[in-house]
């Protein structure tokens, strides 16, 4: 067992420096007192690793932008760089969130495919092509996530999955309807997405009745 000779104390394990005042130990090691994570260790250094790569992306983007003036060709008052700052800074908030413990997979999801949007919507609003995106690649992202929801719903044996799934209703309703009564029709995509958010949430209620029933009383308190 190594010692501190200034705490005093026999310290077990095969630290090297006092838990409580720092100072170099003394004596012979024994065996780890705690097991190693070393998948924790594997984890944090490839997020370091890609953390380094991201601000250099970033650094070399803006430098090339503001500095030297590069600008994307057909756009030569556009900031490109501020747009890629915008889509770094969302996928680090994913990375982050892959690597959070408490957030089921649904959540993760749901979060990754939301926050996507609002990325490429952005992207689109500068670079002209904002129709397609509003009648086409929104409503598709939402309807992969919420049938991504359902297949998650019926595999999940803890119930965090089905709010996730509920939500996927008013995700595939409310934009739906928002989209008619702005432009008096509705595009192929946004159909497509609300039928599925409404034939998913019956077969829903269809297999996992018990677990929808639960999940409303729970939210709405009745």
């Amino acid at each position: 067992m190594r010692r501190c000779p200034y705490c005093n104390v026999g310290i077990e394990g095969d630290l090297v420096k006092c838990p409580l005042c720092q100072s170099k130990l003394t004596g012979t090691g024994e065996a780890p007192c705690y097991p190693k994570f070393e998948a924790q260790k594997k984890r944090s250094l490839f997020y370091k690793i890609q953390l380094f790569l991201v601000w250099g992306f970033l650094i070399a983007g803006i430098g090339l932008d503001f500095m030297v003036g590069l600008r994307l060709p057909g756009y030569p008052d556009l900031h490109w760089s501020l747009l890629l700052a915008m889509w770094i800074m969302g996928i680090e908030f994913g990375i982050m969130r892959q690597f959070k413990p408490d957030t089921g997979s649904a959540g993760k999801v749901t979060m990754m495919v939301l926050t996507t949007i609002a990325m490429w919507c952005v992207t689109a609003y500068f670079l002209g092509f904002m129709k397609i995106t509003i009648d086409l690649v929104v409503p598709s992202a939402l309807a992969a996530t919420i049938v991504a929801n359902f297949v998650l719903a019926l595999i999940d044996k803890n119930g965090n999955t089905m709010s996730y799934l509920l939500t996927g209703l008013f995700m595939g309703v409310v934009p739906s309807v928002i989209i008619f009564l702005v432009s008096a029709e509705m595009p192929l995509a946004w159909a497509v997405c609300l039928m599925v958010s409404v034939i998913l949430f019956a077969g829903a209620v269809i297999f996992r009745g018990r677990a929808v029933a639960e999940e409303f009383r729970r939210r709405f308190h009745f």
